[in-house]
């Protein structure tokens, strides 16, 4: 009698199956017929809008000079690939066998235990890793590109080695296999459907779904710290805090977010909101909330941002408290912004900062890591003239950039979930804040761009807000600097050139994890580290090397550090109690704006 297989076949319902398939007919005809409907004949537009096809055409044109370097590449690949046949047929024939490659241990892709146990996938797995190591090595050793070009050849080539392993394909999965066979092919078709809704979702534009969008709300089970919202303008909501404590320290804390994402990050859930937490330590928080903007504030200028910001915010923390000065939070582009400000504010002699923290924040755009691959002449000038016909960049542009920079992670690993497998993505806070994207004001962002990123201006003392003469080197307040080792927005090592540029006393502070994770990461988690070191030498890697490593959360060392700036207790302040009205509930409305 034969063995009873481990798994039973389901055969599919051709009833259910027939229902799921008209529906999915229906809803392409639709897609189809809105996605046409928009379009003219000349709307196509550029046909190489990321400015791709020169960088590749340098790249071969040097490959090709060098042709003894291409057949050394090739034979090296060669001898690759036949130690791996050797190595398989060894699997094959019950014998052990080392592996030619493997996955590094933090690629999820191959952790189904078929990817090692069954030689066809093994070899399928390592012959996937060898070739994207041949390829992307050939790429990267090219001789004679210029430091730009080859970045964009290095980054777009792994683009590419990501997009084409065998874990994205439904027969070379063996989780996708198994799901199969198991449901019938019912994954896939419910895959087919979730791939459907996600491009109506975005108009006929593919937005995959990170999380299940229904799972949260903010300010319900999200944002939910509480406060009042005491000023607005057209640019944002100032928050006030609820106090948590008898007393408070007398300095107000004031936090600025980047306009690029919505504030709540700092406040996702009560166990990881850094909002509540320093709420908790005794502080009087104050967070800017970004107005979500729509082609009515397509001119709004860094200026604006800047004077409607966080000198409008000083202003109206001061009628809400009686205070004149407070600590100062920038996050991000938030940080950038409050630099710039303080450089203002020191060419002015306004004094009302007592101390500026910046969590992974540029402002020298030098080496501005894998983003500046985004910024040149042509892709800028594409971008302009996108947001020049609506007013504003969509969040959903910004959106995509980000997630290529992790493209495993915050895009096939979705693709392979919804799509393949058939499955609805986790709920997950961190990922629902990801998709809760911002738009940003055409005439504000291209000034950003270009003259900080493109140009890098900003730590040349070469930009004029308000048409007075910025000098970042005349910031001479206590400084807290917090970036993180792994953050692929704001590499540490350009975060740290600003130890270098600023008057006051400085402290610069080095995070386990990345852009978002090793910022959010509460004491009672127990993740993580971070590293400290008084001296700050002129290249990272030397403070790196001296630093003192330290277990857990950095935010009751900055703590520590905020207080020695932040005065006497005294009893503690309700939002409201000033001679500004309370505008309405926290989080209020403008983080409430959706995007789309």
């Amino acid at each position: 009698m034969a063995d009873k297989p481990d798994r039973d076949v389901k055969l599919p319902d051709p009833v259910e199956m027939s229902r799921m398939m008209t529906h999915i007919a229906e809803q392409s005809q639709h897609l189809v017929s809105e996605f046409l409907a928009r379009q003219s004949p000349m709307r196509f537009g550029n046909p190489d809008p990321l400015n791709l096809g020169q960088a590749f055409f340098d790249m071969t044109a040097r490959m090709i000079a060098n042709p003894a370097k291409l057949m050394q590449a090739q034979f090296s690949l060669w001898q690759d690939y036949m130690a791996l046949w050797q190595s398989t047929t060894r699997k094959m024939l019950g014998e052990p066998s080392e592996p030619v490659v493997s996955p590094a241990p933090e690629d999820r892709r191959f952790k189904d235990a078929l990817w090692d146990e069954n030689y066809v996938f093994d070899f399928i797995k390592q012959s996937y890793l060898l070739s994207a190591r041949w390829v992307q090595a050939t790429v990267h050793e090219v001789e004679g590109l210029d430091e730009k070009t080859a970045r964009k050849v290095d980054f777009y080539t792994r683009q590419f080695v990501d997009a084409m392993a065998p874990s994205n394909f439904a027969m070379t999965n063996p989780e996708v296999l198994r799901e199969t066979l198991e449901t019938g092919g019912e994954n896939l078709v419910k895959g087919l459907s979730n791939l459907l809704g996600d491009l109506e979702r975005g108009k006929g534009r593919l937005q995959i779904r990170m999380t299940d969008m229904e799972a949260f709300k903010v300010g319900e089970n999200i944002a939910v710290t509480p406060g009042e919202v005491i000023y607005q303008n057209d640019l944002m909501q100032l928050l006030q805090y609820k106090p948590t404590t008898e007393t408070v320290v007398k300095a107000p804390l004031l936090i600025i977010p980047p306009w690029i994402n919505k504030f709540y990050i700092l406040d996702l859930r009560e166990k990881n909101s850094f909002i509540k937490w320093a709420v908790g330590q005794g502080h009087t928080v104050f967070v800017v909330s970004w107005v979500n903007p729509d082609s009515e504030l397509a001119e709004k200028t860094f200026d604006d941002y800047m004077s409607e910001g966080p000198l409008a915010a000083l202003d109206a923390i001061e009628k809400a408290t009686g205070e004149k000065s407070a600590n100062v939070i920038g996050y991000c582009l938030g940080g950038t912004l409050l630099a710039s400000t303080l450089a203002y504010m020191a060419a002015k002699g306004d004094k009302r900062v007592l101390s500026a923290t910046f969590f992974t924040t540029m402002v020298d755009f030098e080496e501005a890591g894998e983003l500046s691959v985004f910024i040149d002449e042509e892709q800028l000038a594409a971008l302009e003239e996108r947001m020049h016909e609506r007013g504003y960049l969509d969040g959903a542009d910004m959106a995509t950039t980000f997630n290529m920079l992790r493209a495993n992670d915050l895009i096939w690993s979705f693709v392979v979930n919804n799509y393949l497998m058939g499955k609805e993505p986790f709920p997950f806070d961190l990922l629902y804040w990801n998709s809760d994207s911002t738009r940003m004001p055409a005439t504000m962002h291209s000034f950003y761009l270009r003259q900080m990123y493109q140009e890098n201006r900003l730590s040349r003392g070469k930009i004029k807000l308000l048409g007075t003469k910025i000098d970042l080197t005349k910031i001479n307040v206590p400084v807290f600097i917090l970036s993180t080792r792994e953050d692929h927005i704001a590499p540490w090592r350009s975060t740290y050139v600003a130890t270098q540029l600023y008057s006051g006393p400085t402290t610069f502070c080095l995070a386990a994890s990345g852009h978002i994770a090793g910022v959010v990461n509460p004491p009672a988690a127990g993740k993580y580290c971070h590293w400290t070191n008084d001296k700050l030498p002129k290249k990272p890697d030397q403070w790196l090397e001296t630093a003192t490593q330290h277990a857990g959360s950095w935010w009751p060392r900055w703590d520590e550090w905020a207080k020695g700036f932040s005065g006497e207790r005294i009893p503690a302040r309700e939002p409201g109690s000033g001679s500004l009205k309370i505008v309405e509930a926290a989080p209020g409305s403008f983080v409430k704006v959706k995007a789309q």
